[in-house]
């Protein structure tokens, strides 16, 4: 039987939000704020269901999601010619505008297609059949990309409703030696509770990216507004509604953050870098940036939250004073930095305990660049 999932007014969209592995309870928290309803967990993404509206909301709120795939058909398959006669009935014209350029990608799991390549080429010819599309073979050129999993004898087809991962905010050209995604720094401040209200500084800042998704959230703005959509395309998505829903994000930001935000590094570059990227974003003057080593820096404000990813000595020759940077953060937060609080992401435990700090938190691991790392918490020295 085949079943084609396409009540877009209500609550019929069967929805998929991708994220780094780790970030998940983020994930599905951001997704309650919108509204999403029967989400489910799994490792990697949170499920979810929803109208056309949410979809679109979706992919300009979502800080901590990678893409948001839409379901477009499921059923039971057991060889490739029932494959390729399902996949043919699917209103493949709905989804893929007439001539664009596709790319059809297919895993295949515990089932009696085993083939990857031949599942990804019958469904294909399905699609290029019907609306006269283009089929992309390689990862480097743009298209439409067809996602088709099959799965204990199951196949289910989904459509990439984001386009450019979302972490391409759009405003970031610029990037250190090893910067964190944006959905990754986004994830990190909402694990450490921070909503916008409270003072931040990161003292290590680097191209910036914490600090502009800080600002991000203490504006209200939604990360996705300065970029386009895959979804956007797509036949039954009214333009209008598109329109409605970049209005509605417009309105609900902010002009000025509800507290001070303060970014600073040791490098020259990386202060130049970061104001950049700030100005980039529109954010110029959101975040006050300065250039300091953590030797001299002074505490902004009494209280509120230091978020930093400190460099982790994992290549060849980087590791030389690195107990040092870390045994200076320690010193600034019980010190200069007392009243504050501190989120820290880092991969190695000898740098955690050469801060000297006693932290209360401690994160799950996290995927960030082939590396696992995690976020560690600690309060206030001076409460």
């Amino acid at each position: 039987m085949l079943l084609v999932l396409m009540d877009v007014d209500e609550n019929g969209l069967e929805m998929f939000a991708v994220c780094t592995p780790g970030c998940e309870a983020r994930l599905l928290a951001e997704l309650g704020g919108l509204g999403a309803v029967r989400p489910g967990v799994t490792r990697g993404g949170v499920s979810f269901g929803g109208g056309a509206k949410l979809l679109v909301r979706a992919n300009l709120w979502l800080r901590t999601a990678t893409r948001v795939l839409v379901r477009v058909a499921s059923f039971p398959v057991f060889h490739l010619a029932q494959l390729d006669k399902r996949a043919r009935r699917v209103d493949w014209g709905r989804w893929i505008p007439q001539g664009q350029p596709v790319r059809v990608r297919a895993s295949c799991h515990r089932s009696r297609i085993y083939h990857s390549g031949a599942a990804a080429e019958r469904v294909a010819r399905a699609v290029a059949e019907a609306t006269g599309a283009r089929v992309v073979r390689g990862a480097q050129e743009p298209a439409r990309d067809v996602l088709v999993r099959i799965e204990s004898d199951r196949c289910t087809i989904s459509l990439d409703s984001s386009g450019e991962p979302l972490y391409r905010r759009g405003h970031k050209p610029e990037s250190g030696g090893a910067p964190l995604r944006e959905t990754l720094a986004a994830a990190v401040l909402g694990m450490c509770g921070y909503i916008g209200d409270e003072p931040l500084l990161d003292p290590m800042c680097g191209s910036g990216t914490l600090a502009l998704e800080a600002a991000l959230i203490a504006l209200d703005r939604a990360p996705g507004l300065g970029r386009d959509f895959a979804c956007t395309a797509w036949p039954w998505l009214a333009p209008e509604l598109v329109d409605e829903m970049r209005d509605e994000a417009r309105r609900a930001a902010r002009d000025r953050p509800r507290a001070p935000l303060f970014a600073s590094d040791h490098k020259a570059g990386e202060v130049a870098k970061t104001g950049r990227n700030l100005a980039r974003a529109g954010l110029e003057g959101i975040v006050e940036v300065g250039r300091f080593a953590l030797e001299n820096l002074e505490a902004p404000a009494l209280a509120g939250l230091v978020i930093c990813n400190p460099p982790y000595g994992r290549r060849l020759g980087e590791r030389s004073g690195l107990d040092d940077l870390y045994a200076a953060l320690g010193d600034a937060m019980r010190t200069r930095l007392a009243g504050w609080r501190l989120g820290m992401i880092t991969s190695d435990q000898r740098l955690v305990r050469a801060t000297g700090l006693d932290f209360s938190r401690v994160s799950d691991p996290l995927a960030h660049g082939g590396l696992k790392v995690r976020l560690y918490q600690a309060r206030p020295a001076r409460g």
